[in-house]
């Protein structure tokens, strides 16, 4: 195919970027055929195998719900989520009871623009080109630091809860009333209707798992994934925590190379470098492995906007993303499989999970490029839970903080008390 029909059709698609909302149309039938050439990359955005170009749609076709459908702020009652039994899922997961959807008062919090309507706004009509991506000002970029700050706080806070018998749903209560607590909003809350303050994946559960009424159990692994809006930013981070602290072994194994990848991705940003070879720096240390990275979501660009460009893909592409500039923030969050990374996503229209029910871990941070490298505005401090994998890392032994001067000296200060 020639250039330039590609990029006429490339700039007539519509590049609406709503993201988090899972993707159309991926899921196989359970015939084992996929329905379509397209696979879906985060929150409703597909990559056409034809046309080797991004497409980002606004909401699932298929999907019996939309944004105008949202509950909003907020269900009355506890909500039943029914079992489908002819429903195949893949692992031991099942959905539980969810508690009523919180509502966040305070006339003091600055509000996102979906949260009363679950409709996102700011920057869903802007044709972006997956190319153009905003540079932060100073005083933006403070605002992301502080946003950022909290959000690595609120993360060690539900860390610490996780152990044998605790609910997610306890978690999903601790997490938004420290958010709020602080004067914030948590993001996902109301996000496309999400009805919850943290999304908590466990064991199989690659991403957007619905805190309930489950109780954690000896072993699992679950992943806390924590976004915070304050005075008008978002802050994305998440953590692999092991229940019990004694993970078998095949977790243990799947848990350090999925840190090891995401920290080699991350020490690779610096201002004139291409976003797109990120993707083959996480894959090409997995796979060979035995483990697998997730294709239907990606990292993304944030701000004052939850999702936006750059899109941070978690494997080999060679997608006109952009190049890292000083002033770019963006999330860097690889999920990887014991297996296969084939997805198979729940009638609730969030939780995805592995379609064979093998465990996947993830860990997302909210990076700013400097002039000199990148910084990690979600970085944890000396008040943070040392993991076995930054001990052991043959790539980054203790806390990451960035490779910028800045950040270097920092993390050299905090390592030599916690190391």
């Amino acid at each position: 195919m020639s250039k330039l029909p590609l990029l006429s059709l490339f700039l007539a698609a519509s590049l609406q970027i709503l993201f988090l909302h899972p993707a159309e149309a991926f899921a196989p039938s359970f015939s084992g055929s996929t329905s379509s050439n397209r696979i879906s990359l985060f929150a409703g955005k597909t990559f056409d195998r034809k046309c080797s170009v991004l497409f980002m749609h606004n909401k699932k076709k298929s999907s019996n719900k939309s944004a105008a459908t949202s509950k909003g702020f907020a269900s009355a009652a506890a909500s039943v989520i029914s079992r489908n039994d002819n429903f195949p899922y893949a692992g031991s997961i099942r959905p539980g009871v969810q508690s009523p959807q919180r509502v966040v008062v305070d006339e003091k919090i600055t509000l996102p623009d979906y949260a009363l309507d679950g409709r996102p706004k700011k920057g869903s009509s802007s044709p972006l080109l997956p190319w153009v991506i905003e540079v932060k000002t100073a005083e933006e970029i403070e605002k992301m630091r502080a946003s950022g700050k909290l959000a690595r706080e609120v993360l060690d806070l539900a860390g610490r809860a996780v152990e044998p018998g605790v609910t997610t749903d306890e978690i999903d209560t601790l997490v938004h009333e420290a958010i709020v607590a602080a004067g914030a909003y948590p993001s996902p809350l109301n996000y496309h209707g999400f009805p919850k303050s943290c999304c908590t994946s466990v064991n199989e559960v690659i991403c957007h798992g619905i805190p309930d009424d489950r109780a954690l159990e000896q072993g699992d692994i679950v992943n806390i994934d924590i976004t915070v809006y304050l005075d008008g930013y978002h802050g994305d981070c998440s953590e692999m925590f092991v229940v019990g602290g004694d993970p078998d072994p095949k977790a243990k194994a799947l848990l350090q190379a999925t840190y090891d990848c995401w920290i080699k991705a991350c020490q690779y940003v610096q201002p004139g470098r291409d976003y797109k070879e990120l993707g083959a720096i996480m894959e090409d240390h997995v796979t060979p492995l035995g483990f697998s990275t997730v294709r239907n979501f990606c990292g993304h660009g944030i701000g004052s906007v939850f999702h936006t460009t750059p899109n941070i893909l978690h494997y080999r592409n060679n997608e006109p993303n952009g190049q890292m500039a000083a002033g770019h923030t963006f999330t860097i969050e690889p999920m990887i499989c014991e297996e296969s990374a084939k997805v198979l996503n729940w009638p609730d229209d969030w939780t995805a999970t592995t379609a064979d029910g093998g465990r996947s871990a993830q860990f997302e941070h909210t990076l700013l490029v400097t002039p000199d490298g990148v910084e990690a505005l979600t970085a944890k401090n000396e008040n943070s839970l040392l993991q076995f994998w930054e001990k052991e890392s043959t790539v980054y032994k203790g806390f990451f903080l960035g490779t910028s001067e800045a950040a270097k000296m920092r993390a050299d200060e905090i390592n030599s008390k916690i190391l």
